[in-house]
């Protein structure tokens, strides 16, 4: 988009059926199947869409752009989304709406205490609860006025990005993890599963997650992790 339609659309006003046109969105998400969700949200909403994979691309964002909306995962490859959303919550001048996203049933509790106005649970698909989530939030005075009718949407995800995401975590399986990355396996696919409505990996990354917090060995987890990941590159690659 070239610098002078960037300024056009952004000074658009929000209407009832774009109720966040005008805004951009910074997304610190790394997973590609979760961020495209928010991503055809956002587009739904008349808002642009920005994304950064960590803790480090966020600050590189951050340094240049000022967005009106962040969203932060909880849980990033370099490090947690509540320190993030610590450092945003008490940065002057405040951006104006700051939310956390999670799978995890403790993640709400996280970006509330880190300083987040709110929390996205994953996973993340209704357009209405979107909208309403950012909308609250908002300050006086800014998006839609008068009455709006809530969406039925609900957007589906391009199953690419899920195998982009099954691709990444293969990749960092195969590198004989340490205890702090399987961490990250864990909470990543969790996430992820969750997202994609992909039962049987969820669980067995929930497995895992709880092998690690009880101290016990993980080898059978990790290698059950690593045989449906393989499986469902495998299923996709015979399309």
């Amino acid at each position: 988009m070239s610098d002078d339609l960037e300024r056009y659309v952004l000074s658009r006003p929000p209407t009832a059926d774009r109720p966040l046109q005008g805004m951009t969105v910074l997304v610190v998400e790394d997973s590609r199947f979760a961020s495209e969700a928010i991503r055809l949200l956002c587009l739904r909403s008349g808002a642009r869409i920005r994304r950064a994979d960590s803790l480090a691309a966020a600050h590189r964002h951050l340094a240049v752009y000022r967005p009106s909306i962040i969203i932060v995962d909880m849980g990033l490859p370099d490090g947690s989304g509540a320190d993030l959303i610590h450092e945003l919550s008490s940065a002057q001048p405040r951006v104006p709406v700051l939310l956390g996203i999670s799978g995890d049933m403790d993640g709400e509790a996280l970006a509330l205490e880190a300083g987040a106005d709110g929390f996205l649970p994953k996973p993340l698909e209704s357009l209405a609860q979107f909208q309403q989530s950012v909308l609250a939030h908002l300050p006086a005075g800014e998006g839609p006025t008068g009455p709006r009718k809530l969406p039925s949407e609900v957007v589906h995800p391009d199953m690419l990005a899920y195998q982009d995401d099954l691709t990444h975590i293969a990749e960092v399986i195969s590198e004989a993890p340490d205890g702090q990355t399987l961490d990250y396996i864990a909470q990543f696919l969790s996430g992820v599963a969750m997202c994609a409505h992909d039962d049987s990996l969820e669980a067995a990354a929930v497995s895992l997650a709880n092998s690690r917090a009880k101290g016990r060995g993980t080898g059978s987890d990790v290698a059950r992790v690593a045989g449906i990941v393989q499986e469902r590159l495998d299923r996709r690659a015979s399309i």
